[in-house]
């Protein structure tokens, strides 16, 4: 990334655009179908999409056909997530096509393979890091991954291109995302972050953007897209004023 992202996302649980609160599977509210959701960001004039399997983050299915059709319905760089864990997840994920896969905190249980995976793949490959406090959530954010400063330090000695940081807490809760925690991993590596969780106002999309001047380069809205509380267009008018 070149410049400051909005990466609106789409989940998919049992085949629909889903959205969770905090990562419980028991407060879902769909969304309808993840090809037109993609296509009308498409239209609105993204860029990226954040698309995650959840049925696959929380190792209960699969929805890789919905998954390739989304990804094959809009000419737009994709960032893929959910269930990517071993060789055969990966091999699967990059051959849909997508720009970039996100291993998520279960991936990282295995330092080696996730390291072989960086230096094979660079700049395809991001390391998402699911947080609650200073502690790492992995699979489906149901067990804890280790802590989060020493999982970056380790990852930056492998060469990480970037970082996705979730505050699992804030996540699909409208409450604003955690913009200390974004200072914190800023002020501890010099890998750009992608932030996740709690995006609820325009406002809360111009407080992350000032800080692309200190490595976050792209934001992750899902919620506050859905429920209506700004647009995609004017999110995306804040990221093409960010110098």
């Amino acid at each position: 990334m070149s410049r400051f992202e909005i990466l609106p996302a789409i989940d998919v649980k049992g085949g629909k655009a889903v959205r969770l609160v905090q990562g419980a599977l028991s407060a879902e509210t769909q969304y309808g179908e993840p090809v037109q959701v993609a296509q009308e960001f498409a239209a609105a004039g993204a860029r990226w999409i954040h698309l995650v399997d959840l049925d696959a983050a929380f190792g209960q299915g699969s929805n890789f056909p919905i998954i390739q059709k989304v990804i094959e319905s809009v000419d737009l760089e994709i960032e893929l997530s959910g269930g990517i864990r071993d060789e055969e997840s990966l091999i699967k994920a990059l051959s849909t096509g997508c720009n970039r896969i996100n291993l998520g905190t279960a991936a990282l249980e295995n330092p080696e393979w996730t390291e072989d995976v960086i230096a094979r793949f660079g700049d395809k490959v991001a390391a998402g890091l699911d947080v609650k406090g200073r502690e790492l959530s992995s699979r489906g954010w149901t067990k804890d991954g280790g802590d989060l400063f020493e999982t970056i330090e380790r990852l930056d000695r492998a060469g990480c291109s970037r970082y996705v940081v979730t505050d699992i807490s804030r996540d699909g809760t409208l409450t604003g995302p955690n913009l200390d925690l974004l200072r914190e991993v800023t002020n501890f590596t010099k890998t750009p972050i992608i932030a996740s969780g709690g995006i609820s106002s325009i406002k809360d999309v111009k407080n992350v953007s000032v800080l692309s001047k200190d490595g976050v380069e792209g934001v992750i809205i899902g919620k506050a897209l859905y429920s209506g509380a700004f647009t995609l267009h004017q999110a995306l008018e804040i990221a093409s004023g960010v110098k």
